[in-house]
């Protein structure tokens, strides 16, 4: 049996450690933060959407980047094999809208209890408040890392090639130390920088699953502000980047929620180099020849109203106020007087509701990293380096991604047990 040392207990970390000390395998786990999953922690606002129970055909479709080099790892860890891990760890769960899957109790901390009490049944050896420092190599194959006991609290915590460190002597190294997004909680990118110096290569990282910044002063005003059942589409031009239907959330910044971030995650490259176009249809249920309908009917119960007291039924009442200013509608006419080209333009309005996006936010507001190990230098089947023998990776470290919704927890879990399931193969 090898000697199995795992950098990071993070989701990918904690699901490998299971797994190899599953195999008999002697596992040591370093983690520089002061407990286990403190990313895991905040998933989902604190509930923990971890993983998603769609078919094969939606897990798949959900990977923004590099889906193909997934197919193995889905293939042999499921998401429905996550949920049974999970059930057999004792973690009830529950399945919400869009097929997330939650703990029953909306507690992100029953899921790290449940991987927590595991790798303690299993004699998984934890460091925490211990970094490491550097990863040694001979000859092409791994062979080890050294490490620093890092103070407790906050000053002086990041460790670096001076700090006084300790040589741990390893067959293998699983390198889980996430990507760049949350840096609060240590992903500030130390997997990229091991793997570089051993000669691998990092694709260009870029914050994902991000809230977009907007430049119509009006935004602001609708900060908080969540729209539901919405559609919304990312336009280049005329050319449509991305569609998607859910909810979306107003920020002080520009906007944010579900289907905005996911739309970030394909976008990302793009609006670096100019601004783009998002669409908002408010009503996309209705036509527009159903919606005009819809208004003449609230017009006509209405009609000795002013416009500006007559969107009640129909609009949130902190979008009223904007839509009004948008519709170049005199806010004080009486909707009886209204034109028909003038409700037109405002049926126009509520269909093609449109912001411009200038940019993102930054790696601190990200949910994940887009970038990573380039995937070319990693075996698809066993997560192995095609550099270095006995070096493996898993999760947000390799440049793959996916949308929201619970698909990036299932990749690291994923990819976790294909690295630790052919230690020794």
């Amino acid at each position: 049996m090898s000697r199995v040392i795992i950098i990071g207990g993070g989701a990918a970390g904690m699901m490998a450690s299971i797994v190899a000390a599953g195999k008999g395998h002697k596992v040591v786990l370093f983690e520089k933060n002061e407990k286990l999953g403190k990313k895991l922690f905040i998933t989902g606002k604190g509930r923990c959407n971890f993983t998603n129970s769609g078919d094969e055909e939606d897990i798949r479709n959900s990977v923004v980047t590099n889906q193909k080099f997934l197919f193995s790892a889905f293939k042999r860890f499921s998401n429905y094999d996550t949920m049974s891990f999970f059930d057999e760890l004792g973690l009830k769960f529950k399945i919400e809208r869009g097929n997330r899957v939650f703990p029953e109790s909306d507690h992100s901390s029953d899921v790290i209890n449940a991987l927590s009490r595991e790798m303690n049944r299993l004699n998984v050896e934890v460091h925490l408040n211990t970094a490491v420092v550097d990863i040694v190599e001979e000859n092409d194959s791994f062979k080890g890392v050294k490490v620093s006991t890092l103070p407790k609290g906050g000053k002086g915590r990041e460790a670096t090639s001076e700090t006084e460190t300790e040589f741990v002597e390893g067959d293998v190294c699983i390198l889980a130390t996430g990507g760049n997004s949350y840096q609060s909680t240590g992903s500030t990118g130390d997997g990229y920088r091991f793997a570089k110096k051993m000669g691998h290569t990092v694709t260009p990282v870029l914050p994902a699953l991000v809230p977009f910044v907007t430049r119509e002063e009006w935004s602001g005003r609708l900060q908080g502000l969540s729209l539901k059942n919405i559609s919304i589409s990312v336009m280049d031009g005329d050319k449509e980047l991305y569609s998607d239907f859910g909810e979306m959330l107003f920020t002080h910044y520009g906007v944010s929620g579900p289907v905005v971030l996911s739309a970030s995650s394909f976008v990302s490259k793009i609006i670096r180099e100019k601004s783009l176009k998002l669409v908002i249809d408010l009503k996309p249920a209705l036509s527009e020849e159903q919606l005009d309908d819809r208004i003449l009917r609230d017009f006509e119960e209405e009609k000795n109203k002013a416009f500006k007291n007559s969107l009640d039924k129909l609009l949130p009442k902190k979008l009223i106020p904007v839509v009004i200013e948008l519709s170049e509608i005199n806010p004080d006419k009486k909707v009886n007087s209204i034109t028909k080209e003038e409700r037109l333009k405002l049926v126009y309005l509520l269909k093609h509701f449109t912001l411009t996006l200038t940019g993102l936010r930054g790696f601190n507001e990200a949910i994940i990293t887009q970038g990573g190990i380039n995937v070319k230098e990693i075996n698809p089947t066993t997560m192995e380096s095609k550099i270095v023998k006995g070096l493996y990776f898993a999760g947000e470290v390799i440049d793959v991604d996916a949308v929201t919704g619970g698909f990036n927890l299932q990749i690291a879990w994923s990819t976790a047990y294909a690295a630790a399931s052919h230690i020794g193969e």
